[in-house]
């Protein structure tokens, strides 16, 4: 599989990642599926210390005994959950993240983080405070590159020109194009965008007659089900629509990988099956780009 480089780093990343929150609460099935995406060529594996309260942090711990060295592994922190495991509440203070850090390494049995994540933010937080936190852990060698997870102009731009970060990952795909008016922002700092959510839940799968039927109630982001509806058949072709999705988002350079998440299996060799079809021809990305919504963010900007 083809791997791209991280923002400015030294890491380089599968262009199709594993989103592991979707793993599940079965050891053993959660570690079948992160070895299944590893055969596949998947180098990149996303996971949080919040998920399931750590334990998925220490799912892909286990999973990767022997296989650590191969692999650049990343985690977040900054939701800190309640001592009965019933909650959680944003803390990106410096004292929290040190702590942190030492419990993620701990249940991911490694003594250091590839890319270690700032898990949200806002434009109301210590951010000088929250950079020292991630630059000393850097300095000490228990991380070795720090990005964040935020879809809030705001906040992404306040970390890109005062931080060293070197990753974004928010969700991005045909359906929610509004990464798209940061693209060249975070070009100029030389950062890379980390694609979740690139199926958009599912609607841009073969599956999507299911999912459109539980998006009737609402739609999806500003698109009514009528819209979706209208979208989606135009956005079918001879290429399955799942890989249409995966190649959308592979197009611009500034994505570094595409981590959509997988539940078996069989979704872990689908998601690197469609990172290994052909890049979409420049015809197809304009086309999709004139039937589909560049909507903006309205909020946090």
């Amino acid at each position: 599989m083809n791997q791209r480089q991280l923002g400015c780093s030294d890491l380089y990343v599968s262009e199709i990642g594993l989103g592991c929150m979707s793993l599940g609460t079965t050891e053993a099935e959660a570690i079948r599926i992160i070895h299944t995406a590893i055969d596949q060529g998947i180098n990149f594996l996303d996971t949080a210390d919040l998920y399931n309260y750590g334990l998925n942090e220490s799912f892909v711990g286990k999973a990767l005994k022997g296989k650590r060295k191969d692999i650049v592994l990343a985690t977040k922190a900054g939701n800190r959950w309640t001592e009965e495991k019933n909650g959680w509440f944003w803390d990106p203070s410096k004292q929290y993240i040190k702590e942190a850090v030492k419990n993620s390494l701990l249940r991911l049995q490694t003594d250091y983080i590839d890319l270690y994540q700032l898990h949200g933010g806002t434009i109301e937080d210590n951010i000088e405070e929250t950079i020292e936190a991630f630059d000393e852990l850097q300095q000490e060698g228990l991380i070795r590159y720090y990005g964040i997870s935020s879809i809030r102009p705001n906040v992404i731009k306040e970390y890109a020109s005062r931080s060293n970060i070197v990753s974004v990952l928010m969700e991005y795909n045909i359906l929610n194009r509004r990464p798209e008016e940061l693209f060249s922002y975070l070009q100029e700092y030389n950062i890379s965008i980390i694609a979740r959510g690139p199926l958009a839940k599912g609607l841009l799968t073969h599956a999507n007659e299911r999912k459109l039927e539980k998006a009737r109630e609402k739609g999806y982001l500003s698109y009514s089900i009528e819209e979706l509806e209208r979208t989606l058949h135009m956005l079918h072709s001879d290429r399955p629509l799942q890989d249409t999705a995966i190649q959308y988002c592979l197009h611009n350079p500034i994505v570094a990988s595409v981590i959509p998440g997988a539940s078996s299996e069989k979704q872990a060799v689908e998601n690197a099956k469609a990172a290994n079809a052909a890049p979409l021809t420049e015809d197809e990305y304009e086309f999709i780009q004139e039937v589909t919504k560049q909507d903006k963010y309205e909020q946090h900007c």
